[in-house]
């Protein structure tokens, strides 16, 4: 099983925003982050699982993702997802562009999402967090493309 833990993370909502990824796999251990200069934290949490389905490259190993985000694991767990995916996000849904990527890349694996609690004893989401917030008060800062053409 390939583990992932994300978080997100935004300096004000929205703001400079960005994410951590831990990937681990056997012996193996890898973290991505990035930043972005506009975007939400919300946004930033779904991009950090959606940085780490694109990270592996096995099809056929189940993906365990455990995020602090009860917007993300409850959407993609309790089939609020697979409902905005069939009305095609009626009502203005919001981040539906990431949600429909997600979407896409997750049909390809057998993915778990567990929720953890964020800022508590948990060492690997404290350590997303750490790549998270580290990446928003970067420096050259990434565009989010659709948020910032189509929100702001």
């Amino acid at each position: 099983m390939i583990t992932i833990y994300t978080d997100g993370s935004s300096r004000g909502n929205p703001g400079p925003g960005g994410y951590g990824v831990i990937m681990m796999y056997g012996i193996h251990r890898k973290e991505l982050s990035q930043g972005y200069r506009l975007t939400t934290n919300n946004r930033m949490e779904l991009m950090a699982v959606i940085a780490g389905v694109k990270a592996v490259n096995k099809k056929d190993i189940p993906i365990m993702i455990y995020s602090d985000s009860q917007y993300v694991v409850r959407a993609i767990e309790e089939g609020w997802l697979k409902n905005w995916i069939k009305t095609n996000f009626k009502g203005g849904k919001k981040n539906s562009d990431l949600w429909k990527e997600y979407y896409e890349i997750s049909q390809h694996y057998p993915i778990k999402m567990v929720w953890v609690k964020g800022h508590a004893d948990n060492k690997y989401n404290n350590h997303c967090d750490e790549l998270a917030t580290a990446a928003a008060d970067g420096k050259n800062l990434l565009k989010d493309e659709w948020y910032e053409e189509n929100v702001t």
